[in-house]
């Protein structure tokens, strides 16, 4: 069956490279997707998906479901197709659509002896918007047992941890007045962003070592002599665990509290995102490997312990989850950067495509065909996902 698999995906390669074209040559920025977002929809209903476009509260999202009998596994297929700013598809996502619909082509044409669904799932905004963040507040992704996503980079490989995070805005409300005649008059909202930011530093010495803290000025003018009357910093608190780091929030609030009455000055913060941790699934990742190792991909290397911090974590912290990263750029390349796009529609992009869609397909049918596997990986996210409510 899997030799069937390959071979189909290798019979559609041109239409999936077809597809990595067109998201290249039309690059859109988070939230305005919308030609990519339309050609990937139209390709799936031409190919008998049910396609229901714009869920999740989002308009360049999409939900795409293909159902065999009735009963069996709901395996979900998660793709991104946003851009960056300024440079493009520097982060390879214009491959990924084309790797998950060749496999969900393939299983859902080849593979017809037992009940399944397959979901794919369009996902806007990864890049800074927290897309899939805004989809799950709306009701996405509870309907399939599983999620899997395809990255490119420098190695074939999984994750393993993913660090939550949540980013403030914090705003200080001072005094104006001249700071040489009159300063008893002034109130500054500058001092209170400086006593926030050394109540952080204090902060530092007492939270776990996983703990990151991370800020800066955003806005803040005028000249010397003149008291500031309005300040706005972001702060940035990170862990590699979400109930861990809700703590260490809970603290940093009471400092944007406590700067604000030592300036008397008023102070107004929000949370501009908010990602959790991934709850790491190992015997998903060892899957995804197995299936990798089965077809000679590139560059395989053991899954990578610790990774920044991303949407795809608020799912994988709801469901069992994994991504199959796929080598196609020299080994030790940074995502963001020139040789992503100096590679972008190369040979290896082009053999990462099929090489994910494999891996994919290969892990698919594997979950479907023998129950324990599916079972065996929900089992293995509830108890580590236990777990790390236990360490805090």
């Amino acid at each position: 069956m899997k030799e069937k698999l390959y071979d189909y995906i290798d019979s559609i390669e041109k239409d999936l490279n077809g597809m990595a074209e067109f998201i290249f040559n039309h690059p859109e920025l988070s939230f305005n997707e919308i030609q990519s977002a339309n050609y990937i929809c139209d390709f799936l209903e031409d190919n008998g998906f049910q396609v229901e476009r714009g869920v999740g509260g989002l308009e360049t999202s999409f939900r795409a479901v293909y159902k065999n009998l009735d009963g069996g596994p709901s395996i979900g297929l998660l793709t991104e197709y946003d851009a960056l700013e300024g440079i493009g598809h520097a982060c390879g996502h214009h491959l990924q659509p084309s790797s998950i619909i060749g496999a969900a082509l393939a299983v859902k044409n080849l593979y017809t002896d037992k009940p399944f669904r397959l979901i794919v799932y369009g996902t806007p905004a990864e890049e800074g918007g927290g897309g899939k963040i805004i989809m799950l507040k709306n009701g996405a992704f509870k309907d399939i047992d599983v999620a899997i996503m395809m990255h490119g980079g420098p190695e074939t490989t999984t994750d393993v941890k993913s660090l939550a995070s949540t980013n403030f805005e914090v705003t200080f409300h001072g005094k104006s007045a001249h700071a040489a005649l009159k300063p008893e008059q002034g109130r500054s909202s500058l001092d209170a962003v400086l006593l926030m930011f050394n109540g952080i530093e204090f902060m530092r010495e007492h939270v776990p070592d996983d703990v990151r803290m991370h800020y800066t000025i955003k806005e803040v003018g005028g000249p010397a002599n003149v008291v500031p009357k309005k300040s706005v910093a972001t702060v940035s608190l990170r862990s590699y665990n979400r109930t861990q780091l809700d703590d260490v929030i809970l603290r940093a609030e009471n400092i944007f509290k406590g700067a604000a009455l030592m300036t008397g000055t008023n102070c107004e913060y929000k949370i501009v995102r908010a990602y959790n941790n991934k709850i790491p699934v190992l015997s998903l990742n060892e899957l995804l490997l197995q299936n990798a190792e089965a077809i000679n991909a590139p560059n395989i290397t053991p899954p990578r312990q610790k990774t920044g911090s991303t949407d795809f974590g608020n799912v994988m912290f709801e469901l069992p989850g994994s991504c199959i990263r796929v080598a196609f750029v020299p080994p030790g390349t940074s995502s963001h950067s020139q040789t992503f796009i100096d590679y972008a529609l190369s040979e290896e992009a082009y053999a990462a495509i099929k090489y994910g869609a494999k891996i994919i397909a290969g892990s698919v049918v594997d979950m479907i065909e023998n129950e324990e596997i599916l079972k065996n990986i929900q089992n293995e996210f509830k108890e580590n996902k236990e777990k790390a409510k236990s360490l805090v």
